[in-house]
């Protein structure tokens, strides 16, 4: 909108385990100014691994409490619009989504998606409308064109393009992502973000690669196959 991972490291070659008992290899002297600058630069090695783990658990998010899991994307980007989103708690920064290892959609992206993670501790739209490009035909999905909406409740959406008329009342820009109340979610430290009170969104459009929500209600629901996406 304007709302979730996953480097097997090797624990006993890591300097941590040289010193807790196990003789260092002879090939690597520890002796000297020179076998220290080494131990001493495979420690950072090992140190910035669960750094970047992190970063990339924390892109796709659920609101803490809500859904306690986190998934490995397809790596094929859905289509979502909505005529209006309006929100209350919003939240925005930055991540990495991961696909799983070996994933055909991965191309030369080492499986790896910068997004932009979006959450919203309660929503509703009108007329949502989601596809996804499934190479000559799409599978579309639409909901809440009634006199009921789509409502949800702890969404995020994990995005690299979005669109729209926007609104914020009482809007923070700058925030540590760490340090995000208003949704109930928090992103990767030092990560720059926003929140708001409240968001709305005249004609919203998002490339998505990742949704989640606590409760999400599709009133009017309609699934099907076409040769147009939203």
């Amino acid at each position: 909108m304007a709302s979730s991972s996953d480097v097997t490291s090797s624990a006993d070659h890591t300097p941590e385990n040289q010193e807790s008992g196990s003789a260092p290899a002879a090939s690597e002297p520890t002796d000297g100014p020179t076998g220290r600058g080494r131990v001493r630069a495979r420690r950072a090695a090992v140190m910035a691994v669960p750094a970047t783990l992190v970063a990339g658990a924390l892109a796709v998010l659920t609101a803490e409490g809500a859904l306690g899991v986190q998934f490995a994307i397809s790596g094929m980007p859905f289509t979502v619009t909505a005529t209006e989103l309006n929100g209350t708690g919003f939240e925005q920064f930055g991540g990495l989504d991961n696909m799983a290892p070996g994933s055909p959609n991965e191309g030369d992206t080492g499986g790896q998606v910068l997004v932009v993670t979006s959450a919203i501790k309660n929503a509703t739209l009108t007329k949502l409308c989601q596809s996804v490009d499934l190479g000559g035909t799409n599978l579309l999905i639409t909901a809440g064109s009634g006199a009921e909406k789509v409502s949800a409740s702890d969404l995020t959406t994990d995005s690299t393009e979005l669109s729209g008329d926007a609104a914020f009342n009482n809007i923070e820009i700058g925030n540590d992502a760490s340090t995000l109340t208003k949704a109930g979610v928090k992103g990767p430290i030092g990560v720059f973000s926003q929140q708001a009170d409240t968001v709305r969104i005249a004609n919203l459009r998002q490339t998505n690669y990742a949704t989640t929500a606590g409760v999400f209600k599709l009133p009017g629901l309609k699934l099907g196959f076409s040769s147009k996406g939203c």
